[in-house]
């Protein structure tokens, strides 16, 4: 029977030494030793209980038994049993192996083939490497001494003291600390979990680097990307090539992002966007951040506005824009400096606007100027008011002056103290002004020729509009009104004071957003107000 079992541990040892000798030369290419020389030196055995030789089993091995110990250079192995090639400098060593590489590296497995001249050891079947507060678990793995790199390739976890990692492939370095991960690689973290293709990461600093397409997952969100850096100490991360921060409905993206997940926060450079998947809105810019905590989005440097909601998009243009979220539910859009927008049914300018989900309403403040159509509307400041993002009404508050071009010598014209325009689709139905109402018409023959201009004073005026045409008007109380023939009217006596054409300055198109216009007093008309005047 002792015969049959040495027979048999010599015939598992050299299918074994076969086994291993050809890895050797098919993935000791994956590490980069092939420009290291090796010194060689002898492998010496330094105990063994028992000593034998069985040359029907092989006759160039020495079988130890018990408490065996071998050194190699500073390196020690330990194991029950062994087998000991002493001309081809190596051995095979089973059964409670260790291997010691000064006092910081520590290697444990059930089978190892050690070869002396290339010192590379190959571990199987429950390898353990412990480097200070670093172990790695594999059933296969190669050691270099040369290197000094440990690596697996069917599998293996690495852990240390606040991460663990694991990937079909990896490699180690005790020397340098810094691991190298490819394929199905994971790192697992309590706040977080990154899944990637390919990961290099550093043991003594806890810092992860992306080299592959990755997902990290978290309570607060997701991140994707496939280049940068991850501190897992800090929770802070660089992420590169057009990453992405999704939090709940949010998704930030920039061509690179600086994100602080412990508070929520990211910043983004280069083609920013903070995306509302709920509310069916988007906040771009050059530059920008987003706190997940306090739900604040900034945008600036081309900054743009879309509202996508229904089937037309608004595109609105500031200098700098702000998106805050107002009871968890609703969203208030901020811009300001050189509001420009458009959409196919609304058009506008002002200095700064403001938008409240809530309430559906917009703001524009200072010098604001919107266009329907052939209609034009400015005063003090103006409120459109949205159903479902569809115009409801526009009202002109405290100064309100409206305009219909009817050609380039004609417009009709509605000015007051305050002003209601409402919609019907995307044309106007009826306007309301009231207050000191002014208004100048062109009425027009049923074949399209003006015969003179109706001029009209009172304290409120309606006006119905059907095919953007006058269909009725009502005027009180104690209305005053003139009308004049077209030959006996001047230039100047077609127009009311603080009349303005603002044309040259409509957007008309979405990338008309971005153009940069000064207003101006128009050549064709009389000096008027400078209110609108910026020179």
């Amino acid at each position: 029977m002792r015969l049959l079992a040495r027979l048999l541990i010599g015939l598992i040892g050299c299918l074994l030494s076969f086994v291993l000798r050809a890895q050797e030369a098919d993935t000791t290419a994956v590490v980069p030793t092939d420009t290291i020389q090796p010194t060689k030196t002898k492998v010496f055995l330094e105990h063994a209980n028992t000593l034998s030789f069985d040359k029907e089993v092989n006759a160039e091995a020495q079988v130890l038994v018990g408490e065996v110990i071998f050194r190699h250079d500073s390196s020690y192995m330990y194991c029950d049993s062994a087998y000991f090639f002493e001309a081809s400098n190596s051995l095979e060593a089973f059964s409670n192996v260790r291997m010691e590489q000064g006092d910081t590296l520590f290697v444990y497995g059930d089978y190892l083939f050690y070869n002396g001249d290339t010192q590379i050891a190959y571990l199987r079947e429950n390898v353990r490497m412990e480097n200070g507060q670093v172990t790695l678990f594999t059933d296969s793995l190669n050691y270099e001494r040369l290197a000094n790199i440990g690596y697996y390739f069917e599998g293996g976890l690495l852990v240390d003291s606040l991460n663990q990692l694991s990937s079909f492939y990896g490699q180690y370095s005790p020397a340098t600390k810094l691991a190298v991960f490819n394929d199905s690689v994971r790192l697992e973290n309590e706040n977080f979990t990154l899944y990637s293709d390919t990961l290099d990461y550093a043991t003594d600093s806890k810092v992860a680097t992306i080299l592959g397409p990755s997902v990290i997952v978290s309570d607060s969100g997701t991140v994707y990307t496939s280049k940068g850096w991850y501190d897992t100490v800090s929770d802070r991360a660089s992420l590169l090539d057009r990453s992405q921060v999704v939090s709940g409905n949010r998704i930030l993206t920039g061509d690179s992002i600086a994100y602080d997940r412990a508070s929520g926060f990211g910043e983004a450079f280069g083609n920013m966007s903070v995306q509302d998947t709920a509310q069916h809105v988007t906040l771009e810019g050059q530059y920008g951040f987003y706190n997940e905590r306090t739900e604040y989005a900034f945008a600036t440097d081309s900054a743009r506005f879309l509202e996508y909601s229904q089937g037309d998009t608004l595109f609105l243009h500031a200098d700098t824009m702000q998106m805050v979220t107002i009871d968890s539910t609703y969203r208030e859009v901020k811009a300001y400096y050189g509001v420009r927008f458009y959409r196919t049914d609304l058009q506008g300018v002002c200095d700064s606007m403001q938008f409240n989900t809530k309430d559906s309403v917009l703001y524009l403040y200072t010098d604001p100027i919107i266009w329907n159509e052939q209609y034009q509307l400015y005063g003090d400041t103006i409120l459109i008011y949205l159903n479902d993002s569809t115009i409801d009404y526009a009202h002109v508050q405290q100064f309100a002056f409206a305009i219909q071009e009817i050609d380039t010598t004609a417009y009709n014209q509605l000015k007051g103290k305050d002003l209601k325009a409402y919609f019907n689709g995307q044309a106007v139905e009826r306007i309301d002004v009231a207050g000191n109402a002014e208004s100048i018409f062109f009425p027009l023959e049923k074949d399209g020729s003006m015969v003179g201009m109706n001029q009209t004073q009172s304290g409120f005026l309606t006006i119905w509009l059907k095919d953007n045409k006058l269909d009725k008007l009502k005027i009180w109380p104690t209305p005053t009104g003139t009308m004049t023939p077209l030959p006996d009217l001047s230039p100047a006596d077609k127009y009311l004071k603080d009349f303005f054409w603002f044309d040259y300055i409509r957007p008309k198109s979405r990338e008309d957003i971005y153009q940069v216009v000064r207003r101006k007093a128009q050549d064709n008309v009389p000096k008027k107000s400078n209110k609108f005047v910026h020179e």
